[in-house]
């Protein structure tokens, strides 16, 4: 068995934790280490958004507007 093999996978389409590439690429997001990670994947896939956002948010806030705006 091969390291990948041990890693959990999670199908957005069916909702089912799978160990192993199991189905298509574009069915499965992971790998995770843990089988409650993959059955979080959602809420993971969530937090990293939002937290990208934000960074992205911050990242355009200049202080103040730019000259064409006044």
């Amino acid at each position: 068995m091969t390291p990948e093999d041990e890693k959990w996978y999670f199908d957005p389409k069916t909702h089912e934790v799978t160990q192993g590439k199991e189905g298509a690429w574009e069915d499965r997001m992971g790998p995770y280490d843990t089988r409650e990670e993959a059955a979080a994947a959602l809420e993971i896939a969530a937090a990293r958004r939002a937290a990208a956002d934000a960074e992205d948010a911050a990242e355009d806030d200049w202080g103040k507007p730019p000259a064409w705006e006044k």
